[in-house]
């Protein structure tokens, strides 16, 4: 199959807006009981929208001591757990390590490698979407944004400055909340739609099939080669004045 092109950002911008998640869907706990619901919620699913955020890094002698915040999305609600909590932190390290839930996301290299130092827990049942779409020709990063275009047919905006804010702080702004909801939010509308997409597509091109190997013959001969002086030899009839 040829290399896929996904929609530009200049393309999705003619798409209509993401449909976001209303604010009154998006849930920060902080008081036990509201951990208790959240766990309730989320142990209650099959699959999740999946993402973290960390606060960024601008010199190297900064110590990186993110993930602070994990996102986990259903298609109606989104809960965000800042890890500072140890509640949070608890809930976090039992879901991403829960084997019946699928946590879904896009380009979780990063995240399979610092969040199990910093839960204490490995990560199971992970699924990157990028591996999906590469799967029908897309490169191998396609991203949250133009997966919304080719999937939903939705424009999702991703804001720079609030990726780059500084997410270990104890009390998020509106934006920020905004921001990680859907981050988690859109790759599980992806997932959700996925099945749909998928069936129209057309089907990936068979892998060429490499010709078995010919085992090199061997001559079971022996093989005299002239000893070095033997080339050196002076021809018979001739004497070597030299």
């Amino acid at each position: 199959m040829s290399r896929r092109k996904p929609p530009s950002k200049e393309e999705s911008l003619l798409l209509p807006s993401y449909a976001a998640l209303p604010d009154a869907a998006i849930f920060i706990p902080a008081t036990a009981e509201q951990f208790d619901a959240a766990r309730a919620q989320l142990l209650a699913q099959t699959a999740l929208g999946f993402d973290t955020e960390s606060k960024p890094l601008f010199h190297v002698a900064q110590v990186d001591t993110g993930p602070h915040v994990v996102q986990l999305a259903t298609p109606t609600a989104a809960w965000i757990l800042q890890l500072h909590h140890p509640q949070a932190m608890a809930l976090a390290r039992e879901i991403v390590a829960h084997p019946g839930i699928c946590k879904v996301g896009f380009g979780l290299d990063n995240d399979k490698s610092t969040l199990p130092k910093r839960l204490g827990a490995e990560l199971a049942n992970i699924l990157d979407l990028d591996r999906v779409f590469k799967r029908y020709g897309f490169g191998a990063s396609t991203g949250v944004r133009a997966a919304v275009a080719l999937v939903l047919g939705q424009n999702f905006h991703k804001s720079k400055k609030q990726s780059t804010s500084n997410w270990s702080v104890k009390t998020l702004n509106d934006a920020q909340i905004r921001y990680a909801a859907n981050d988690a939010h859109g790759p599980a509308m992806v997932y959700a739609a996925l099945p749909t997409w998928e069936a129209a597509q057309p089907a990936a091109a068979p892998q060429p099939q490499r010709a078995p190997r010919v085992p090199r013959q061997t001559s079971t001969e022996p093989t005299h080669r002239p000893h070095r002086a033997a080339l050196l030899r002076a021809p018979e009839g001739k004497k070597n004045t030299g």
